[in-house]
């Protein structure tokens, strides 16, 4: 009876085991990218509200601010009960710093190109990546489930630089 026991408890958590995601895995790298795309849109929108005298590109922010902050909470929590590293990313230094030095109407518009448009572009790319070949149940899960918002989030972005009359390019 007890090496039933022992064998049951010994093959549960192989079975655990393998359930955590393997750091070199494109599960892992969703878990990166999409922990990097995160912190990225959260800073430079941070920056948007100091930066932005324009009261739709800080409404946008806002919003990307709140949202971007529960989707990586969430990416947190997942990432560490699956057994994957967790990201401790930090923001696209080339962005950030683009960004620093402008103010007003330039700051908006290499705000919503870079941040807005490519960086949802971008996000859109990876969630779906993950939502079709992501070998991780939970992970797929999350960004199946983060991907509709994720849309949005471009929409909107396509509707500001439309307003503003700013190309995706």
């Amino acid at each position: 009876m007890k090496l039933t026991i022992v064998l049951t408890l010994a093959v549960g958590s192989l079975s655990l085991a393998q359930a955590a995601v393997d750091p070199n895995s494109a599960d892992q790298a969703f878990v990166d990218q999409a922990g990097a795309l995160g912190v990225t849109e959260i800073e430079a929108s941070r920056l948007a509200l100091k930066q932005s005298s324009d009261s739709k590109v800080q409404e946008f922010a806002r919003q990307m601010i709140a949202d971007h902050s529960k989707l990586a909470d969430q990416l947190r929590a997942t990432a560490k009960q699956e057994g994957a590293t967790t990201p401790t990313s930090a923001p696209d230094a080339g962005i950030m710093q683009k960004l620093m030095t402008l103010n007003g109407a330039a700051f908006d518009l290499r705000y919503i190109q870079d941040v807005a448009l490519q960086g949802h572009q971008k996000s859109v790319d990876l969630f779906s990546q993950e939502s079709d070949r992501g070998q991780n149940t939970a992970l797929k899960q999350l960004a199946q489930t983060a991907l509709p918002v994720i849309r949005h989030h471009q929409e909107m972005a396509q509707k500001l630089a439309s307003d503003k009359k700013i190309s995706s390019q």
